[in-house]
């Protein structure tokens, strides 16, 4: 019979002849039966009193009966009739981690989405009203502040450097899954920077294979440390219940949303001034790339720092601060966890030759002013608040081009004539009656001239350019 001891031991050498083995000491494999019984309880002992339950409570008004909207019915009681709505109180169930002594928690902008009120229950079952300090539907992260805490020390968890997980590393999912009271899941990261997701605007995510049901929103992925390194925020379901994949937005991003919110100003996100698209096979042929990976320069603003730094339209972007980059969505996630005023440094392939370039971290400016003026009148875009489009406006839309210039529509009232010929928020108009739109004032100008009832118009939405007669 094999011992198990040495069996172990003959493990250690064999892994300590493979290159690199010496820089991930932390992460050697058990050399003994004892430390193969560990257990995790004193690290849950640790991190889970920090991990609350939220509940949120909201009223929605439901009409009596959609009936009365139908013609036939409209025929007997007129079509401007109106019944009271009827008010339902409806309930969400969340997670959320404290970040701070002074009562922070930060839990997913889902989970407190339109909140009228917000119950947070701690672990030893004591309950606080909390306020919403900053809430991001772009990052899908919110930060509550509690009430009346008169001077409790709170427990709490601190945020590691998520950059520093590795795929393998085991975590810890700490949540309030379907209601039945907070529960501990373990597993591995089974990969980094997911950005195919498809959940957040900043997608690049951790993805393990610990146990995350709903409920488990807001909830905590703590390394074997005791550290926050993500906030569960997903799963992949065909059931609606855990397959395995599961994902949680990184501790850098969930730091730069609580660094806003001690601020008590929005989220601020700096801007690369850069359009890019992802490296295939047969760009990286193309480009003598040994491997197709890194961002494809292909637009960039004439105002943005990428500029600034020299940045060229056909240069491939590798890393940021030295780390790899294999799309777009990665490259906008390192720039968007990045500090304000300080010095990014690109790695970037030109000609064949790769080189660094020095860009500063920078937010992106509101040039030209964004003159927010409501369309009136008898043309389709009665009912839409137009402006000018800038940085600072395209970054607050969520708008990914970088165009320069153009006329974009901020606002829509419901039923208007806007509205109801399909145009949308978001929507850049470039051309209008056979005119370039370039400015407001350019676009007030042509309504006001007017066409006898025809509109030929261009927009672009997203990465289409639409071209139609309104």
């Amino acid at each position: 019979m094999i011992r198990l001891d040495l069996l172990l031991r003959c493990l250690v050498v064999v892994l300590t002849m493979v290159p690199g083995a010496a820089n991930a000491q932390a992460r050697a494999v058990p050399d003994s039966v004892d430390q193969i019984t560990l257990s995790f309880a004193p690290l849950v002992q640790r991190a889970a009193p920090a991990v609350v339950n939220i509940y949120a409570q909201r009223t929605v008004q439901q009409r009596i009966s959609p009936l009365f909207d139908d013609p036939f019915f409209q025929r007997f009681f007129g079509p401007n009739m109106r019944l009271p709505n009827r008010e339902r109180v409806e309930n969400s169930l969340g997670s959320g981690v404290i970040v701070s002594p002074e009562g922070l928690v930060v839990t997913n902008h889902h989970v407190i989405e339109n909140a009228d009120q917000i119950r947070v229950v701690l672990a030893d079952r004591s309950e606080y009203v909390a306020d919403i300090a900053l809430s991001d539907e772009r990052t899908d992260l919110a930060v509550l502040r509690l009430r009346e805490l008169e001077g409790r020390e709170l427990p709490l968890l601190s945020l590691a450097d998520s950059d520093g997980l590795l795929v393998g590393d085991l975590v810890l999912a700490i949540g309030n899954p379907f209601g039945v009271g907070q529960t501990v899941t373990s597993g591995i990261v089974s990969a980094l920077a997911r950005t195919a997701v498809g959940i957040t605007d900043y997608n690049f995510f951790i993805q393990t294979d610990a146990a995350i049901n709903p409920g488990n929103s807001g909830g905590a992925l703590v390394d074997m440390q005791g550290n926050l390194v993500g906030i569960n925020t997903a799963i992949f379901s065909r059931s609606g219940g855990s397959q395995g994949i599961g994902f949680a937005i990184p501790a850098n991003m969930v730091r730069a949303v609580i660094a806003a919110a001690e601020r008590g100003t929005g989220v601020s996100r700096p801007w690369l001034g850069a359009d890019g698209q992802v490296i295939t096979a047969e760009i990286a042929q193309s480009l003598d790339l040994e491997v197709p990976s890194g961002v494809l320069i292909n637009g960039l603003h004439p105002l943005g720092p990428a500029t600034e730094a020299g940045l060229q339209v056909g240069d491939v972007i590798l890393a940021v601060n030295g780390r790899e980059v294999q799309d777009p969505e990665a490259l906008r996630f390192r720039i968007a966890t990045q500090p304000l005023g300080e010095q990014v440094t690109l790695s970037v392939v030109r000609d064949g030759a790769e080189q660094e370039l020095q860009v500063d971290v920078e937010l992106p400016p509101e040039i030209p002013p964004r003159n927010a003026t409501p369309i009136g009148g008898r043309n389709p875009l009665s009912g839409a608040v137009v402006g000018n489009l800038s940085p600072a406006v395209r970054d607050e839309l969520g708008l990914l081009t970088v165009a320069a210039s153009g006329v974009v529509i901020l606002d829509m009232q419901p039923g208007t004539v806007a509205d109801r010929v399909g145009l949308e928020i978001g929507d850049v108009i470039l051309r209008l009656n056979g005119a370039a739109i370039d400015r407001v004032e350019t676009l007030v100008d042509v309504l006001r001239r007017g066409t006898g009832g025809r509109w030929p118009i261009a927009i672009r939405r997203g990465d289409r350019v639409l071209e139609d007669i309104l």
